[in-house]
Parts: C-alpha cells; structure tokens; sequence
C-alpha cells in the first residue's frame, strides 16, 4: 500500500507543471500576485484585463494632463469593456478603442470610430518617448483629433516622438501584449486602488 501511496503522489506532483503549461499554452494569465510599482512622478494605473491576461500601465498626468484625464473618464464609463484588440503590427504597435470593434460584422471599419469626442491637444514630453511599452493617443494626423484610441509600442519607436501623446508605459504584463491578436478582448480597464499613504 506504501508504494501505491508513494506512485500517485508522484503523479500528482508530476501533472503539477503539466497543468501550468497548458495553461499558459491556453493563454491563460493571472493577475501579478503584487501590483507593480510605479515610477517617480506616475499617476493613477490602469488595469487591463483581457482575455490572454492582465497589463498594468501607468499614467503621466504631469506630462499629459487633458490625455490622462480623458482616458480615465473613458474607463470610469466602462468605455472600454468589451472591445477588442483591431490592430497588431509585430514588432510595432497593439491598438484598440474603437467602440465598433465589439461587432465583428463592422470589422472592415474597426479603427475609424472613437468616443465622439476628441481630446484637444496634443501633449509631447522629451520625458516620456515611445520606448518599448509605451501607451499613446491614435490618431490619424492630427493630435488634436485624438480621442479613445490607443496603442501599446512593441519596440522602441523614436520616430513617433512629437507627433503622437505617450500618457502611459506598461509596468507590468508586457508578455500579455506581445500575445495579443487581432480580436482578443479586452474585458474590461479599471483604476487601480491605490494603497493609503504612510502616516
């Protein structure tokens, strides 16, 4: 009885990483067991759950002040539950915000719709670059015209400093993005609870 004991625990000790493995072959992620820290001068963090796992980006309302106070108004009306992902270019950009992205019979027009109201300005900081991470406004030509469309870059992408608003950086589930495909969902973005400050 003893070496039938000893053969099914080493069974389930075995089938343990198995089961991680097709997991995350699943695409399956979960939340990071500790938030991630942000950095000197970062706002609030969004939370972005999707359905390959879960980002968090930091904000720069310092630099970006109009850009961050937008988006978070977005995401405070659940703007942004339910759409999907409409655009990858490896190596370059993951974008969503088009609010027809959440029918995939309009999906030849995904991409040309937003809020209905556009943020205004556009807001460039030798600070804050499109380093790999990076999370800016879309917009298609015009700064001022930008509005619920974003995109995270994949790779540095310095050619795109002052012409487009970085407001944000991945601070944590970077792999999350480099999974994502053209329709995944994005469950839903919140505002991360801040911990109290120290007395």
């Amino acid at each position: 009885m003893r070496h039938v004991a000893i053969g099914i625990m080493l069974v389930a000790v075995l089938a343990v990483p198995v089961l991680a493995q097709r997991a995350t072959q699943a695409g399956a992620s979960a939340p990071p067991a500790t938030p991630a820290k942000k950095s000197v001068g970062a706002g609030l963090v969004l939370v972005v759950e999707t359905v390959k796992g879960t980002i968090e980006i930091e904000t720069y309302p310092q630099e970006a002040p109009k850009t961050v106070e937008h988006i978070l108004a977005l995401v405070n009306r659940r703007f942004y539950n339910g759409l999907r992902v409409h655009r990858v270019v490896k190596g370059f950009v993951v974008q969503f915000g088009d609010p027809q992205s959440r029918d995939v019979s309009k999906r030849d027009r995904w991409g040309t719709q937003g809020s209905g109201k556009a943020i205004g300005v556009g807001e460039f900081s030798p600070k804050r670059t499109h380093i790999r991470g990076a999370v800016a406004i879309a917009h298609t030509g015009d700064a001022k015209a930008g509005d619920s469309q974003m995109y995270i870059t994949l790779a540095p992408t310095p050619r795109l400093n002052g012409s487009y608003t970085v407001f944000g950086q991945v601070i944590s589930g970077m792999d999350v993005v480099d999974r994502l495909a053209e329709t995944d969902v994005i469950r839903r973005i919140t505002v991360r609870a801040e911990a109290p400050a120290a007395r």
